[in-house]
Order: structure tokens, then sequence, then C-alpha cells
């Protein structure tokens, strides 16, 4: 399993498509799971997590690249 992060408009009550996606190396799940507040991998697996402002800087700085602020930003686990 590896962490995707999905993007869409703030206000999607015209437009519900996806504006942008990223999946992650499954490396960074043990380091992502505390910036959740999260303890475990299952937990992390019981869906997807709207991330906050500050969350979405986090994970940014830990991959290493700009995620988009403008977007509501969710992370959850692919397989």
């Amino acid at each position: 399993m590896y962490p995707c992060i999905s993007g869409f408009l703030a206000d999607s009550s015209e437009d519900e498509s996806l504006k942008f996606e990223l999946d992650l190396d499954e490396s960074h799940i043990q380091e992502i799971l505390p910036i959740l507040g999260l303890r475990s991998i299952n937990e992390m697996a019981a869906g997807e997590w709207l991330l906050s402002n500050e969350q979405i800087m986090k994970v940014s700085a830990l991959v290493g690249r700009p995620l988009p602020t403008d977007l509501q930003m969710f992370i959850g686990l692919e397989a």
C-alpha cells in the first residue's frame, strides 16, 4: 500500500473533478502517520483524510515537493 494525495476545488458544487493527484512512495507512510495524528497504518487505511494547510505544508516538506494550498487536499492509502 502507498499513500496517495488528491486535491479538489474547495467549492465543488459545480466541478467535482480531480484537480491534483500524487502517489507517494510507501516509505513515507510511517512519517505521515504522526502528521495526521494517527498511530497505525490500519487507522490510515480506514479512509481518506482531509489535510489542513499546516498538514499540507508538513507533507510537502517531507516529500520535497510543493503541494497546492488552494485545493481541498485528501490523503489515503491505495493498494
